[in-house]
């Protein structure tokens, strides 16, 4: 349940996707759909779509991003590839399902975020609560990722290994040059092993409209349907797009589709700088904290402990070493939430003697590596979604002054080689144009829905929550706390109104705040 922070995927601090300046830029065009006709309509010449019936089975042969619940049962959802050419080739969505034990409503979708990250296993999400006895909850693979197919690939196991190994911190012209070759590769490896056809009809403008596809086929007039993270960005977007089709959404750890990614870039690298600064206040108050005693201190003695690998990896028991990349990857994954502050003294303590294991195991799970060296396609496919999602920066004006904004916001990233000059991203040679812009959610008729945003969340900050719940003219709950994400995570201020909410369409107490 996480937005995939950028710092380890393309080149170091270099700044994602982005586009300078949104004004006059429109929403897109959206489809034709139950928006302008009333709920549950079916869009013309999608029937076939809609009417489809699902062969639920065994969950066993959808497993890629590990064990299903043995109770699940997962079916195969046709869509068409280009919604615009129905007649053309299609894909399949996998969907798992928990069947509702007691006085069903409907079926709640779930979305975990990334982009990229496998949502089958979201079908449990409401165990424990009255969702799981009134809804049947529904987890997704969204078109590319994960069980559906045709998957996004771009990266053999071997070459993302590969890949992760190269620092990528060098802003010299030959440096820049470097990495934008290494990125031009990356790309035309995408385009050769998945096919534009289809890298061109992965973005979140297609998902949702297989979400609506979804909602038919499944005998739901309306959505009801709970987004962590991008899913946000999946709601905000299906609202959008079918507002008539809502019955309610709540989306936690919110995107705001209003920012072009550069800010969104930089202003994610002050939230894991607020995050780091809090795990150190914690660590000092520890015996042995790698980071030292005070608090103050902790930015340098931590560049002191991984700059080092930028030169030389960690040793592992694992051939490959640590890395400095993948220390990096390792130490935000820790980040996203307290649980796994522990584990990062740990790690930091044994990088502090020369070992990288359990940094290594963190960039690991992050990065979806299996123990065999085979990887999820978990970080293809959040390439391929926000190459497409929005418009490239082709600019280097606006991608150095990215990279120098981001390493002012996150001292902890910042290596110290910035120059004033980074490279373009990946986006700016994808094969395929950009299908969205980022601009303000216009939703009339959309019914109340709510967002709930955590204060310190380090991967989607606070401000996003709340100017998309102004756009949504959402309840807005607000969490107190320094995680990424909260709703069914067991704070019962956050999970009481929300599941009042689903089930009984109960608007939460204004301006709640809990902690």
């Amino acid at each position: 349940m996480r937005m995939r922070t950028p710092a380890a995927l393309v080149a170091g601090l270099a700044v994602a996707a982005a586009v300078a300046g949104c004004a006059g830029q429109v929403a897109p065009e959206p489809p034709a759909a139950a928006s302008a006709s009333g709920a549950g309509v079916v869009p013309a010449g999608l029937e076939r779509f809609y009417d489809q019936d699902l062969r639920w089975e065994s969950c066993a042969d959808y497993e890629t991003d590990g064990p299903l619940a043995s109770r699940l049962e997962c079916a195969r959802v046709t869509v068409p590839v280009n919604y615009d050419e129905p007649g053309g080739d299609t894909a399949e969505v996998a969907i798992s399902r928990s069947a509702a034990t007691g006085d069903r409503i409907g079926s709640l979708l779930v979305n975990p975020g990334g982009p990229g990250a496998s949502g089958l296993s979201m079908a449990t999400v409401g165990d424990g609560t009255e969702l799981a006895a009134r809804f049947d909850v529904i987890g997704f693979d969204p078109r590319g990722v994960g069980a559906s197919t045709p998957q996004v690939r771009c990266l053999t196991g071997v070459e993302f290994d590969a890949d992760r190994a190269d620092p990528r911190v060098d802003m010299s012209p030959a440096g820049i040059a470097h990495i934008e070759a290494v990125n031009a590769d990356y790309a035309a490896k995408c385009a050769q092993r998945t096919g534009a056809e289809f890298l061109a009809h992965v973005g979140t403008r297609e998902v949702v409209r297989d979400m609506d596809v979804i909602r038919s086929v499944l005998g739901d007039e309306q959505l009801s349907f709970l987004g962590f993270s991008y899913g946000t960005r999946i709601g905000s977007t299906y609202a959008e797009a079918f507002p008539a089709n809502v019955r309610a959404m709540v989306l936690d750890g919110a995107v705001d589709p209003e920012q072009d990614p550069v800010q969104e870039t930089v202003l994610q690298a002050a939230g894991f700088q607020r995050a780091f600064d809090d795990f150190a206040a914690d660590c000092a108050t520890k015996a042995n904290c790698p980071l030292g005693s005070d608090p103050g201190q902790a930015v340098p003695r931590f560049r002191a402990l991984v700059d080092p690998l930028i030169a030389r990896p960690a040793e592992t028991t694992d051939p490959r070493g640590l890395g400095y990349q993948d220390a990096i990857t390792g130490v935000q994954q820790a980040l996203y939430s307290p649980q796994l502050w522990g584990a990062l003294r740990s790690g930091l303590s044994a990088l502090a003697d020369g070992r990288g294991d359990a940094l290594l195991l963190l960039a690991d799970q992050y990065q979806g590596r299996g123990d065999d060296g085979t990887y999820s396609n978990i970080n293809d496919a959040f390439n391929a979604v926000r190459c497409v999602d929005d418009p490239p920066v082709t600019d280097r004006a606006v991608a150095s002054a990215g990279d120098t904004a981001y390493r002012r916001a996150a001292p902890f990233l910042d290596d110290g080689r910035g120059t004033g000059t980074a490279p373009l991203d990946v986006c700016a040679v994808w094969p395929v144009p950009a299908s969205g812009t980022p601009h303000a959610v216009d939703a009339p008729g959309l019914p109340r829905v709510v967002v709930v945003s955590t204060t310190q969340d380090p991967a989607t900050p606070y401000q996003a929550g709340v100017d998309l719940a102004k756009q949504l003219d959402a309840a807005l709950i607000t969490y107190r706390g320094t995680q990424h994400t909260v709703v069914l995570n067991g704070v019962a201020c956050v999970d009481d109104p929300v599941v009042a909410y689903l089930t009984d369409l109960t608007a939460p107490a204004p301006d709640l705040t809990c902690s």
